[in-house]
């Protein structure tokens, strides 16, 4: 109760509605709701933590899907993978809230059946798009290997292709170590945030908050705190959501608290600004982004 009515304390002080009916406000004056869309991997729920009931439409579906939403305009706002950032029209990050790592992140991992040299064929989780692309730069920029890619179906086991590296994130990765988990085909494991923060001396940063060109900036000043204050209440409960979360995901609570507060990171700084821009750049090399893109400004956060 204390963080909602913290939370609901950040907008009043604003004079801000907590909830507008978006088909009722037409011609009225009023301002439009904001249609938000979110994720609830586990990696996620600290920043998901405090958005229900506080007067915005959200929405809950894969990231991959949340920014084809974003694209074709059925969402104002999303938790997006951060190359879709660079591939959108217009997109800036609206919060300095995000998903990132410093170091092993255990929730997105590369398993190979050769060595990385020898990859030739690539198979990647039907959810990711930012841990794809960061596979396939690591293994063109480190090894000069660029790999046919398809797709893992959401729901297919990782011993249901037999390509020569596997891509798994979020829920599917977690426990998966190779071996006897993966039927003992697999001889190598990568954690890609550990393998990007060891490259590049920087944090990782795997998915933003972004909002469409069309959003206003009113609008985008009523959202930009909301989302702030819903990772901070995640932050500061962190034991609690890891005690709601961990048997579901086969983890006992310490490990899954451990997962939440020392494998992930949840804010947007100027490292992991400059770590998205290097992103962006070997995206580019690769014809994974387009370019010309004014990297500085999508990268603006909402003041």
């Amino acid at each position: 109760m204390r963080n909602r009515s913290f939370i609901q304390r950040l907008f009043s002080q604003r004079n801000l509605p907590l909830r507008t009916d978006p088909t009722s406000t037409a011609g009225s004056g009023l301002p439009r709701t904001p249609r938000i869309g979110a994720v609830q991997y586990l990696n996620t729920k600290p920043l998901v933590h405090g958005l229900t009931g506080l007067g915005f439409d959200v929405f809950y579906d894969l990231p991959s899907r949340l920014a084809d939403r974003l694209a074709d305009g059925r969402l104002d706002v999303a938790l997006i993978p951060s190359i879709e950032l660079f591939r959108g029209t217009g997109y800036r990050v609206v919060s300095d809230a995000c998903i990132g790592c410093c170091g092993p992140v255990m929730s997105v991992k590369l398993f190979f059946r050769t060595s990385p040299a020898r990859v030739v064929r690539l198979a990647v989780d039907e959810g990711s798009r930012t841990s794809a692309t960061l596979a396939r730069i690591l293994l063109a920029e480190r090894f000069g290997v660029l790999p046919q890619v398809e797709v893992l179906p959401i729901g297919a086991r990782i011993t249901d292709t037999d390509a020569d590296a596997v891509l798994l994130i979020g829920d599917r990765a977690i426990g998966q170590q190779g071996g006897a988990a993966t039927g003992g085909s697999f001889q190598l494991v990568w954690d890609l945030g550990d393998e990007w923060c060891r490259w590049k001396g920087l944090p990782f940063v795997f998915a933003v908050w972004a909002a469409r060109a069309t959003v206003t900036s009113e609008e985008l000043q009523r959202v930009s705190p909301f989302l702030a204050a819903a990772r901070d209440s995640g932050k500061a409960n962190l034991a609690a959501i890891a005690s709601a979360e961990a048997a579901s995901h086969g983890l006992t609570v310490p490990q899954c608290l451990s997962y939440l507060q020392d494998n992930l990171h949840y804010d947007l700084g100027p490292q992991e600004r400059k770590s998205l821009s290097i992103f962006y750049a070997h995206a580019v090399t690769l014809s994974l982004a387009p370019t010309g893109l004014d990297v500085a400004k999508s990268l603006a956060t909402v003041p």
